[in-house]
């Protein structure tokens, strides 16, 4: 009794040389299907983000026709940063952030209803790319460059 199952123990050798080729073939699959998509799920957050600092330099200017300090026309990111209504944000392509005094919000008046309208402009410090030109709240991903 004790020889059969000393036996049976030798036999049992673990995994044949297919069974772990057939392993690794469904590991590769799976990863060929998974990465592409891991790397289109970070390119659309950085354009996310594009977004939302276009928005919030919307928010500065904003703040700045509220407090008398801008009319319509032009201000730079510089200038927001400079007087308080904006604080410096990370550029989610580029580490080097945006270029403060070519990144503008540019500002118009509607003559006739009074509304303002707003136009962002953000563009890389070191790559010079211009990633939002438009109204961050009609900008979508396809609009925005990495």
């Amino acid at each position: 009794m004790l020889k059969k199952i000393g036996q049976r123990l030798k036999n049992e050798r673990g995994l044949t040389l297919i069974e772990l080729l057939a392993v690794v073939v469904i590991l590769g699959i799976i990863a060929a299907i998974a990465i592409p998509s891991i790397g289109g799920l970070i390119n659309n957050s950085k354009k996310d983000a594009h977004i939302a600092n276009a928005q919030q330099m919307v928010s500065g200017a904003r703040l700045a026709i509220t407090a008398d300090q801008a009319t319509v026309g032009s201000i730079k990111m510089e200038e927001l940063i400079d007087k308080g209504y904006l604080e410096e944000f990370e550029n989610p392509s580029d580490s080097k952030g945006y270029n403060q005094k070519t990144s503008v919000v540019t500002i118009t008046k509607d003559a006739d209803t009074g509304n303002y309208s707003y136009v962002v402009t953000l563009i890389g410090k070191s790559s010079s790319t211009e990633h939002i030109n438009g109204d961050p709240d009609k900008v979508k991903r396809d609009d925005v460059k990495l």
